[in-house]
């Protein structure tokens, strides 16, 4: 299993099928809290999605357009942030995450996209780190704004989340931010 450790309990690994069964199991106990944000999560019903998942995940990393990582905190499978895209044109990377509610308030986030945030400027040699969170979504707002990114704009009408049309706010981060 590839990983990248982060913190001393806390590691991002390339997802792999042994994944698929925690996945399930989060999104199972947590199916309410996790479908206010996510629109994939009343479909996730069955080990089966999570395989396919984590096949079309493989497939973008292999094909250098994605990497999609779980989130293992004290060895437990907890979450998953990724790299939704990479486009090399643009020099730009799209980061999205999600957590189960029990393990929320613990750093686990904001340690993991902040790792991803440095990767993409060292190691992908990305110009742009960039999320996309519900407007409403309080939380995943104050994380990137702990990451000091930018507020580039809210886009309304942007998502059909389960029947509910929902605006986005996009958050970037440039590497000469850094500087």
């Amino acid at each position: 299993m590839f990983t990248l450790n982060i913190a001393p309990d806390l590691q991002l690994a390339i997802v792999q099928p042994s994944f698929a069964r925690h996945y399930l199991d989060i999104v199972t106990a947590e199916r309410a809290y996790l479908s206010k944000w996510l629109p994939w999560v009343t479909d996730a019903n069955s080990e089966a999605f999570f395989l396919e998942f984590i096949r079309k995940s493989l497939q973008g990393y292999a094909e250098g357009k994605s990497m999609t990582c779980a989130l293992v905190y004290q060895h437990t499978v907890v979450g998953n942030v990724s790299f939704n895209s990479i486009d090399q044109e643009l020099k730009k990377v799209v980061v999205g995450y999600w957590l189960s509610e029990k393990y929320q308030g613990l750093g686990i986030m904001t340690k993991a996209v902040s790792f991803l945030i440095e990767y993409a400027f060292s190691e992908l040699s990305m110009d742009k780190v960039e999320i996309c969170v519900a407007a409403d979504n309080g939380p995943s707002r104050r994380l990137c704004e702990r990451l000091n990114m930018t507020l580039e704009g809210i886009i309304s009408n942007y998502e059909n989340l389960n029947s509910d049309i929902i605006g986005h706010a996009i958050y970037g981060l440039h590497c000469t931010d850094l500087r």
